[in-house]
């Protein structure tokens, strides 16, 4: 039976499970026949970096560890720890080492706490072998942690843990008599449940602390069973029931008024159909990349500045994650929908690719085709190409199109933003007279 203490403290410790059989989730990297399961088994394991989101099971995965070794194992938070704790703990492992042989594995919870002045201290031991580190971290490895540490170091990329892994965690919560509400007598309405395992959001301790501030919330009824309705479900996770399904009709249609608010330039609505999108659950990298390709498609060159900012925000989301990404994510939509719009780029490649498709292929005239050698130019290739930085704006009139597509215009700008500067400059009537008396070079082939 649990002690006081196990009973007292929160449900999402008391769950915790301590066998590799009732680890929940993350088959991938540690499902039957994975390189680090085996390495647990055979207690073998070399020192890693679990690098995952709140609640994806990393520091349990750690203990599981400390339960099945027969190493010594040491915990330390880098949220409270100092260097001198961390050089104890070393200078403990090499005695142990070289009195009885036996390995110590260091548990380093929030590596990424540690400044990287701090991780030094970390090198030498796990370079010699004195202590096996297992270091847990929400944020990217590879930009939070010693580029050396990293190379001494497997990394393991934890994901947040799907509805399927949170509800079989949520059922042992509710049956388990020792550990866990068995003897509490709790049933849980169909649609409280779908909201507990959907506000989770993949991690497991929010759904555990959700659920047991709902339990401790409602009172037993005279046969002493406590109901849990989506009431006391939205109320303990702190956030309302949104009819957003991410796999069904919602999913589609909040996406499109959400493009559509984009491209009739109403930064209000794009916002609020991104935050609907968020509050939903949506992958924000599913949001970024419909910006990525919203911003060539709609915006174009008319502001060629849109699609590094919405490139740069999918690469933000990639690395930062939410809930810090809404804020890159934000100034993405709020830039795109109120820059300057033209599809002409989108128009220009379909109207080319049908033309492509539909047999319109020719060889490219001969005088702009590769010519690497001197006999090659005998049968034409190369000649007569007029290098453009011979002529005056660097411009000058020859064929670049096979004669059968010669007179299709691909690419028209719309005249909207920076495109009416393309626009102008494309202008045959303002193109510069072609200079007779200029020197024709073939410049440089590529």
């Amino acid at each position: 039976m649990p002690s006081t203490a196990a009973t007292n403290a929160p449900l999402s410790l008391r769950l915790r499970p301590r066998r590799l059989e009732d680890y929940a989730g993350q088959d991938a990297i540690v499902g039957p026949g994975t390189l680090l399961r085996q390495s647990i088994e055979d207690d073998t394991l070399s020192s890693a970096i679990f690098w995952g989101p709140p609640g994806c099971g990393k520091t349990t995965l750690a203990e599981i560890i400390a339960n099945v070794t027969k190493a010594e194992f040491a915990k330390v938070s880098a949220v409270t720890a100092t260097v001198g704790d961390v050089r104890k703990v070393i200078a403990a492992a090499r005695e142990r080492k070289i009195a009885y042989g036996r390995r110590t594995i260091m548990l380093l919870d929030e590596v990424h706490r540690f400044n990287k002045a701090q991780q030094d201290t970390l090198l030498p031991a796990v370079e010699d072998g004195s202590i096996v580190l297992i270091g847990t971290t929400t944020e990217n490895p590879y930009f939070e942690v010693n580029s050396a540490l990293i190379s001494r170091s497997r990394v393991f990329q934890l994901k947040g843990l799907t509805e399927e892994a949170l509800g079989r965690i949520l059922q042992r919560a509710l049956t388990d008599t020792e550990a866990g509400l068995g003897n509490t007598h709790v049933s849980l309405d169909a649609a409280a449940r779908e909201h507990l395992l959907s506000m989770a959001a993949g991690d497991a301790r929010s759904l555990l602390n959700g659920l047991e501030m709902a339990v401790l919330a409602v009172k037993p009824d005279k046969t002493g069973n406590r109901r849990i309705t989506l009431k006391e479900a939205e109320e303990a996770m702190q956030r309302r029931a949104l009819v957003y399904d991410m796999k069904g009709e919602a999913h589609y249609d909040v996406a499109s008024a959400f493009i559509k608010s984009l491209r009739g330039s109403d930064p209000q609505a794009a916002i609020y159909w991104l935050a609907v999108m968020i509050y939903g659950g949506e992958d924000p990298k599913f949001i970024a990349r419909r910006m990525v390709i919203f911003a060539s498609e709609d915006v174009g060159n008319a502001d060629p500045m849109g699609l590094v900012v919405a490139t740069a925000a999918f690469q933000a989301v990639e690395r930062i994650g939410l809930p810090e990404a809404r804020i890159n994510l934000a100034q993405a939509v709020t830039y795109l929908a109120t820059a300057p719009k033209s599809n002409a780029s989108y128009r220009a490649i379909e109207q080319a690719l049908k033309d492509v498709g539909s047999g319109m292929v020719a060889s490219p005239p001969k005088h702009i085709r590769n010519a690497p050698h001197p006999g090659m130019k005998e049968h034409g290739y190369g000649q007569g190409y007029k290098y453009p930085h011979n002529y005056p704006g660097h411009v000058v009139d020859q064929d670049y199109l096979p004669a059968a597509v010669r007179d299709k215009k691909y690419y028209e700008p719309s005249g909207q933003g920076q495109e009416a500067d393309i626009k102008s400059r494309m202008d045959p009537s303002k193109c510069d007279k072609i200079n007779e008396s200029a020197q024709t070079g073939d410049g440089e082939d590529e």
